[in-house]
């Protein structure tokens, strides 16, 4: 992609102050945009903000107002990483160890929420986003068709409306609802919130305690209790080992009977903890009954059953639509072409080295807002996005599977938009061995990595972090 000389400035919202919008702000800042980040709680961080009230709020997401959730966040209190902290950093902010912090390789989750919120001091962010603020409304000005095309002169702006002083749980608080007119609109708003839920006979009518993971916290309120966990994702299976600890009986109901080794040393390991199929139906009386014919009277049913991309504050007039789980029409995940580049995504793939993807997403979108870069046509990007559905239909992929990209190559392809550099082999390797041995040694992968040495060596000695201390020898003596 051509790398133009023009510089303009426009004004920008980012929606969401979490990994992708923190990214986003220093990349817009670094262009000479003016920006807004607008973030719903009371600090960034985003999905890593812990939050442990969940008291009063539905469980099932039943209290779901105006397509908005009272709680963002699904971490749970014992939550700790899948990805060795050596690959998650920012280009130029490695993910380092500190003093008298979490210094695992797989930390905790208000580990990575202390890197965000160094990330956002370290770079003069703060003063940008407007916390405890929620955008209720984002919609278009400008000039289009009734089938979503824009105008030639792409003379379109967005209105957004947000609310002040929005807080959870408080109808006390004097709301204030601001309007405001934008130039561009960057979507960073996260998408591990909203629950999905399987369709169970008899789970309207069941009068027992039901739940989504994304309200779960803490094993304590389960103890001697008979848990049945809906899914076998990681979720289900952290949820199983911590459950399986206090509680009377775990039955974990999986669409798969083929799980991996380590998981199956769990299951060996534990009398309580039961692996069972699909669930056929729920009764009133707490009979949980499987299609392979078992049962099972449980107290409370957790769906560990995933979560859905949802934008309620999103009006783009139909030109973009969420269509099992698939959000488009975009180019790489990102642009919906009739309204590029003035609305775009960031954070939409799932099953990538999330930060510096994000990043290299943030990168473009801000250089093609200051006209140093351009993108393909309208029928270009079209072409593209309709080859890829193909591509991932031709190779069995479902539709909700359209953002799963589990790539390096489409990865640093990506990156080739905007001169991002390619992922390095020490990372790519990294992330391989760790799901090896996730997949090998479920309980103890997150401490055991004998294996990592020697990557591990290489990756100290690489300028993702002999580079930044280099720049900043100051910080050799904390």
């Amino acid at each position: 992609m051509v790398l133009l000389s023009t510089s303009l400035s426009k004004r920008v919202c980012v929606v969401g102050a979490g990994p992708s919008g923190l990214v986003a702000a220093r990349e817009l800042r670094r262009e000479g945009h003016s920006t807004v980040v607008i973030e719903q709680n009371h600090d960034v961080g985003g999905q890593w903000l812990y939050d442990p009230n969940v008291d009063g709020v539905d469980p099932m997401g039943k209290d779901i107002t105006d397509g908005f959730l009272e709680v963002h966040s699904s971490m749970y209190s014992s939550l700790r990483i899948m990805s060795p902290r050596e690959i998650m950093g920012y280009t130029d902010f490695p993910f380092s160890t500190k003093k008298g912090r979490d210094s695992r390789r797989f930390p905790g989750h208000t580990e990575v929420y202390l890197y965000l919120r160094d990330f956002c001091e370290w770079f003069g962010l703060r003063d940008m986003i407007r916390f405890n603020t929620r955008v209720e409304y984002v919609g278009m000005l400008g000039n289009y068709d009734q089938n979503g095309v824009v105008g030639k002169d792409h003379s379109i702006k967005w209105v957004v409306r947000s609310k002040e002083n929005w807080q959870k749980n408080n109808n006390n608080i004097n709301n204030v609802l601001v309007e405001e007119i934008f130039d561009a609109v960057i979507v960073a708003s996260g998408h591990y919130s909203f629950p999905k839920f399987p369709s169970i006979k008899g789970m309207d009518s069941w009068k027992r305690k039901q739940m989504h993971s994304h309200f779960y916290r803490v094993p304590d309120p389960f103890r001697n209790e008979v848990v049945v966990i809906v899914g076998s994702s990681l979720s289900g299976q952290d949820l199983s080992m911590e459950l399986v600890e206090v509680a009377k009986e775990v039955y974990l109901s999986s669409r798969s009977m083929d799980i991996t080794e380590g998981f199956s040393k769990v299951i060996a390991k534990h009398q309580n903890l039961h692996l069972r199929q699909q669930i056929e139906s729920i009764e009133e009386d707490g009979k949980v009954l499987f299609v392979d014919g078992s049962w099972a009277i449980a107290d409370t049913i957790i769906y560990c059953t995933g979560y859905s991309y949802t934008f309620p504050f999103l009006d783009t007039k139909g030109i973009v639509n969420l269509d099992d789980e698939r959000v488009g029409p975009l180019f790489e995940h990102t642009f919906p072409p009739s309204l590029a580049p003035s609305l775009s995504f960031i954070g939409i793939p799932k099953k990538i080295i999330g930060f510096p993807f994000f990043e290299s997403q943030a990168k473009w979108i801000a250089q093609l807002l200051s006209g140093k870069r351009r993108l393909p046509s309208w029928d270009d990007m079209m072409q593209s996005i309709e080859e890829f559905y193909r591509s991932r239909e031709l190779a069995g992929i479902p539709k909700p599977n359209t953002h799963d990209i589990a790539d390096f190559e489409y990865c640093d392809r990506y990156g080739d938009y905007v001169g991002f550099p390619h992922l390095e082999e020490w990372k790519k390797q990294l992330c391989i061995s760790s799901l090896q041995n996730y997949q090998s040694n479920l309980e103890t992968y997150r401490d055991s990595y004998d294996q990592d040495q020697e990557l591990l060596k290489e990756a100290f000695q690489s300028p993702h972090f002999t580079q930044f201390l280099a720049d900043h020898p100051q910080l050799l003596a904390l």
